[in-house]
């Protein structure tokens, strides 16, 4: 009745699937609530809690102690807005409701103070929940939780924060037998696939699929340059940076969206550049410090920002109001990340929210037409669910035996009920318990591997493991977590003011008094320390950092719409005049990348011969096709010199032409030659190196000092190669076996790759650079730059890529299909 009233006194309707969560919650069954942005999805997810602190409820008793309710969110950010908006109704309701947040951003007292007395409702994400969990009074802490409420479901479930959140469920689900589990998000793909993870035991009856009413369509077009050229090559999108200015002159708040936190930098120093105006404009990525982060995203909660740089640190659910325009900067790689991102804009279901999407170059031009038309069609993508990672299953364990002694067959039961963790049979369960024990066969005689014992009951068998030592869980949750970036070095003025974090390698490679652009600043190093990296403001701007995290790979989804614009020549003349003729000429000198087909084409270009294949199966499996390929050119004489990737194409180049591009490409590339290749490359320690910090393995924070990324590197690749000598089935072995085949070369994409080849190859052969190769082409010698650090278009002009390729001279077809 009360929630009735205030919706009313608001103004507001209440919405069908916001009645729809109170019934649910009402008939005991868990839910996954799918709504567009700005369906309130928040709120309804919410609206159960709140019913039951209504004077109405509660019926003149006290309201009841303890932790009501959890939230789970993938950004801190994220938990900060939603404990703002939950605040108005809890205030003009008048209900007795403590709300709190906690991440790591959280001082050190008031985590102690929540456990000793939590709130009623607590904001966090999947590590800090699972530190709480590793507390032995996580029992009495978690022993009045009602209901938990995941947030952006779609953002983290199917990589290791999933595994992790999946895992605390199964021990809030223990010590809180009649929890509600609760999923929100608006862009989910197939609904039934997060149904079954969100459910105990995977019983997809257990949890209601309640779906939102539909909103408003959204108003998105493709921003073209003035003189309607799309750039060859890049990603950076620069070109567009004086009509982006425009645009932010012409709206009260634009929100920028760029894929890397280098772009960002990049983009908020050329709107500066151009700032005639000097509106204000601020930026928000990950490597920021706290203060930062928060200075900027209160101004923007207030409504004093122009514009807001942003990378994915603030693509999910926040929501201010008062954005009228989202752009996104170079490709979305998906649909379901477009819309969730342009669903920042106005943020209210009746209203369309804009969006302009800005292509970096030609191929990106038709991924943005591709994207858009999967938005106005409604089709969503996502990443498929996986089997659940070891080293995530051994930090769970590391973490339950924090919290007191367990017994192994009961908590295997419990883990069983995890969907990600269902397949672990009995050997598999032996083998983490023994890893997290001792550390394996081959380290078991050290005693710091000594992490939990077993304990003998009284007819001499096998009891309750414990840990060894209590020091062993101070060094547990100083270390545990999901997220493993590379090693990062702190920026600091004298004064001890934080600006936030780069990584170590760019650090390295600055002397004092060289100059650097971060965070909006112009800054000179003074010294560099073991941790930390001293600077002063500067006068002249330098370098922008890069920074080495994943690449967004080009989803299957958006990648099989790019074929489909390339296969429709009758829609090609809605394209602008430069894009329709690339593609036209490509058509009549060679031919086009048909579904279902894989087009390789081969000319001598500058002294070398050339082959591109064009995949469109996404950055990391036509990398991982580079290597192959070019052992095989080594193998077959074709004295191989290089090659280069990007998300549709592969290009290689030698001494000799590839003339049986069937032969480079057979499918037992996969057996032999993949396996030796990873274990002969970084990839596999790289993995290793992730897993063994995940698993507890090794530390990279000890008690008053943190590890750096040389020193964790090092010990991980002393064990990597003991464990590859004495002990190769190792349990983490098997870990960063899976990343690798999955995570890090994109396998079964690849698979897909030699498939085609096998069964609908097409070889065209040419006598020059074709039109279409040519955004690959211009890559070469720039793949160790920072995407934006080189002018495309010079590059072109002095290589004279574009006139070869484009020059129609002779009347015949110099191409011939094999």
């Amino acid at each position: 009745m009360e929630l009735a009233q205030w919706f009313a006194q608001r103004g507001w309707r209440v919405r069908r699937h916001q009645t729809d969560m109170l019934d649910v919650a009402a008939s005991g069954r868990h839910a996954l609530l799918v709504a567009d942005t700005g369906a309130g999805k928040t709120l309804a997810g919410f609206l159960p809690t709140l019913a039951d602190f209504c004077p109405s409820r509660l019926a003149g008793q006290l309201p009841p102690e303890g932790l009501h309710t959890l939230y789970v969110s993938p950004l801190k950010a994220l938990a900060h807005d939603v404990q703002r908006n939950l605040l108005t109704p809890v205030e003009e309701l008048g209900l007795p409701i403590r709300i709190e947040t906690r991440s790591g951003d959280t001082p050190s007292d008031r985590k102690a103070r929540q456990r000793a007395r939590p709130p009623h409702i607590l904001l966090t994400t999947p590590e800090s929940l699972a530190l709480l969990l590793s507390y032995p009074e996580a029992e009495t802490l978690f022993g009045t939780l009602k209901r938990i409420v995941i947030d952006e479901v779609h953002a983290f479930a199917t990589g290791k924060r999933g595994d992790l959140l999946a895992l605390s469920l199964t021990r809030l689900q223990a010590l809180a037998p009649t929890l509600q589990r609760v999923a929100l998000s608006a862009t989910v793909a197939d609904p039934d696939d997060f149904r079954a993870w969100l459910a105990p035991w995977g019983d997809l009856d257990t949890v209601a699929l309640v779906e939102g009413e539909s909103g408003a369509p959204p108003d998105l077009a493709v921003l073209l340059p003035e003189d309607a050229r799309v750039p060859w090559g890049g990603h950076a999108a620069t070109w567009a940076v004086p009509q982006l200015y425009d645009a932010i002159r012409a709206n009260r708040t634009t929100l920028v969206f760029c894929n890397t936190r280098f772009l960002a930098e990049l983009i908020f120093q050329q709107l500066w550049d151009v700032n005639a105006d000097h509106l204000p404009i601020g930026i928000h990525h990950g490597s920021l410090s706290k203060e930062a982060r928060r200075k900027v995203e209160g101004a923007m909660a207030r409504g004093e920002l122009r514009a807001l740089v942003a990378t994915a640190s603030l693509d999910l659910g926040v929501d201010w109001g008062d954005i009228d325009l989202v752009v996104q900067m170079g490709a979305p790689k998906g649909s379901s990340r477009l819309l969730q991102r342009i669903g920042r804009a106005n943020h209210r279901l009746d209203q369309s929210s804009r969006a302009l999407l800005v292509p970096g170059n030609r191929f990106e031009y038709l991924e943005a037409l591709a994207a858009l038309q999967a938005v106005e069609e409604g089709q969503r993508d996502g990443e498929d669910f996986r089997p659940g990672g070891l080293d995530v299953l051994a930090q769970h364990v590391m973490g339950r035996a924090c919290a007191g002694p367990f017994d192994g067959d009961a908590l295997l039961h419990e883990v069983q009920s995890a969907l990600p963790y269902a397949g672990v049979d009995a050997a598999t369960w032996d083998r983490v318990l023994h890893f997290v024990a001792t550390g394996g066969y081959a380290l078991k005689a050290y005693d710091r591997f000594q992490r939990i014992v077993r304990d003998r009951d009284g007819q001499g068998g096998h009891g309750l493991w414990r840990l060894t030592h209590p020091e062993h869980a101070a060094r547990y949750r100083l270390n545990a977590g999901i997220i493993v970036d590379s090693e990062m070095i702190d920026v600091r003025f004298r004064n001890g003011r934080s600006l936030g974090r780069v990584e170590e390698g760019f650090a390295a490679s600055l002397a004092p008094g060289a100059t650097f652009r971060f965070a909006g600043l112009d800054l000179e190093v003074e010294a560099l320390r073991e941790t930390e990296m001293l600077v002063r403001a500067a006068k002249k701007t330098g370098q922008i950092p890069s920074y080495m995290g994943q690449r967004l790979p080009l989803t299957t989804h958006l990648s099989q719409r790019v074929q489909g614009l390339l296969a429709d020549r009758a829609g090609w003349a809605r394209f602008p005049d430069d894009v329709r003729e690339w593609l036209e000429v490509q058509d009549w000198r060679s031919q086009l990348p048909a579904p279902g087909t894989l087009l390789v084409e081969s000319f001598p270009h500058d002294k070398r011969h050339y082959a591109v294949i064009y995949t469109f199966e996404g950055w990391p499996a036509n990398q991982s096709l580079g290597m192959l390929v070019t052992r095989r050119m080594e193998e077959q004489g074709l004295g191989p010199l290089g090659f280069v990737a990007n998300d549709y194409a592969l290009a290689v180049w030698g001494l000799r032409p590839v003339t049986d591009p069937a032969r480079l490409l057979s499918p037992e590339i996969l057996q032999d030659e993949f396996i030796q290749w990873v274990e002969g490359s970084y990839l596999l320690r790289r993995a290793f190196k992730e897993v063994a910090v995940i698993a507890g393995l090794v530390e990279r924070q000890q008690p008053g000092k943190r590890k750096t990324g040389k020193q964790v590197t090092f010990s991980t690749d002393l064990i990597y190669d003991v464990l590859r000598k004495y002990e190769p089935d190792h349990v983490l072995l098997r870990a960063a076996w899976a990343d690798a085949r999955a995570r890090m070369t994109d396998i079964d994409r690849l698979a897909g790759v030699l498939e085609r080849a096998q069964s609908a190859l097409v070889h065209v052969t040419l006598d020059r650079v074709s039109p279409l190769a040519v955004p690959v082409l211009v890559m070469i010698g720039r793949e160790s730059l920072p995407q934006g650090a080189a002018d495309d278009e010079l590059l072109l002009e002095a290589e004279g890529l574009a006139g070869a390729a484009m020059r129609i001279d002779t009347p015949e077809f110099p191409g011939e299909a094999d």
